[in-house]
């Protein structure tokens, strides 16, 4: 959709509800956003797009999230943008861990409609922003702003969080466009949940080390990292096989400006699928683990997008959710912005309980907080990723996997 400016909330939020209407219509959550700089002129607008053609295209693909992801895109390009402190991101629902995460990486405003009671950073309402560690808090306070709901229905709400950015002439939001944001989001989130518990049963799964090198799938494992199915240890089992796989890739994290960060994908039968790094050169939010999570996810979306319900079952059996495998991180969680917005990544890419025979599926190789450190944060997350997806990582438990990773991080 073209728009070209806007200087009232109201306005603002409509065009972001419009976009969640064209998510709905596509089957995937009903929430869309829009970016406007210190003027009120639109940059961009777009919808969720973690479901295409009733198929998990990109558990990441919130609105809030591409919409950052484009504006690097476009600064690398050469176009000329406000700074990030100057540009407000407004969006139809309360953005989840992930989402915040990355506004806070990257230092954009952002203005929201409709509260998320489950997965919103301000699902309890108070604008007092519990759910982060304390060092972002007064960050998110200050760039936060949930604009007053004017009516007298259980959607009304005063005014909280960061005022709206000062070119706003009307700063309300009318009570039947945010009824509109929460349920159109409502309307989507049964379904598009459902997908993502719509894999096949552990006991179907099949082993991708046994097809043939010139299979579709192993092609396709191979294109996206050429060391795919080249390492294998027991399931849930991360060992010090992975170590060189591990350090290659922390290396090409420095060198595209991380912090020397690398995740790997182990699938239920222990075989490395994927390990990558992160590309922060090129977008301040491309972590290691959104590289690779992303990447799994398009991957299976490209193999059985337009397939035959045959040819889909196949890409299942052999590329089965991650939730059957492990996210082995090299570096553990801490309480910068960058490490949030990949907890609430893993929270999307969940998207629903982990398998109880499988609670260690997030899995970290050097600590960066101590086990009562992230024990709390992950304690105060929203009710989605504490109290159904129970998010909890540990640490690997080969030590010699943490001693040849420690020296590798020290160098």
């Amino acid at each position: 959709m073209a728009y070209k400016k806007t200087i009232d909330v109201q306005a603002a939020v409509a065009i972001a509800a419009a976009e969640a209407i064209s998510a709905k219509t596509q089957g995937t959550f009903g929430v869309g956003g829009l970016m406007l700089d210190q003027h009120g002129n639109v940059l961009q607008s777009v919808h969720s797009n973690v479901i295409k053609q009733g198929l998990i295209f990109d558990p990441t693909a919130h609105a809030e999230r591409q919409l950052i992801d484009w504006y690097y895109a476009e600064k690398a390009r050469g176009a000329v943008l406000p700074a990030p402190c100057d540009v407000t991101i407004v969006t139809s629902l309360d953005p989840c861990c992930m989402c915040t995460g990355a506004i806070l990486a990257a230092g954009f405003n952002v203005l929201v409609a409709a509260p998320d009671l489950s997965a919103g950073i301000n699902y309890d309402g108070a604008a007092s922003f519990v759910a982060l560690p304390a060092a972002l808090r007064t960050q998110a306070a200050a760039s936060f702003s949930y604009p007053a709901v004017l009516g007298a229905s259980s959607y009304r709400r005063s005014a909280s969080g960061a005022a709206p950015k000062s070119f706003f002439i009307g700063k309300t939001i009318a009570e039947p466009t945010q009824a509109l944001c929460s349920l159109v989001f409502e309307a989507t989130s049964e379904a598009v949940l459902a997908l993502f518990q719509n894999d096949l049963p552990r006991e179907q799964l099949r082993d991708p080390a046994t097809l043939p090198a010139d299979h579709a799938i192993v092609q396709g494992l191979k294109q996206l990292y050429p060391d795919a199915l080249t390492h294998r240890c027991m399931p849930q089992q991360p060992d010090a096989g992975l170590a060189p796989f591990l350090r290659q890739a922390m290396q090409r994290d420095r060198e595209h400006g991380g912090a020397g960060d690398a995740v790997a994908l182990l699938d239920g039968f222990g075989n490395l699928l994927l390990c990558m790094s992160g590309r922060l050169s090129q977008s301040g939010i491309r972590s290691a683990f959104m590289e690779t999570t992303r990447a799994y996810a398009q991957l299976r979306y490209k193999l059985m997008a337009g397939a035959t319900p045959e040819r889909q079952q196949e890409v299942q059996q052999y590329l089965g959710h991650p939730k059957e495998g492990t996210f082995v991180f090299a570096l553990g969680p801490d309480d910068s912005a960058l490490s949030f917005m990949n907890l609430g990544a893993y929270g999307s890419t969940m998207e629903g309980p982990l398998p109880i025979y499988n609670p260690a599926q997030f899995q970290y190789v050097l600590p960066r907080l101590s086990d009562a450190a992230l024990e709390q944060l992950c304690a105060a997350m929203p009710p989605l990723y504490r109290d159904v997806i129970r998010i909890r990582p540990v640490a690997v438990a080969d030590q010699l996997l943490a001693s040849e990773l420690s020296a590798c991080a020290g160098s």
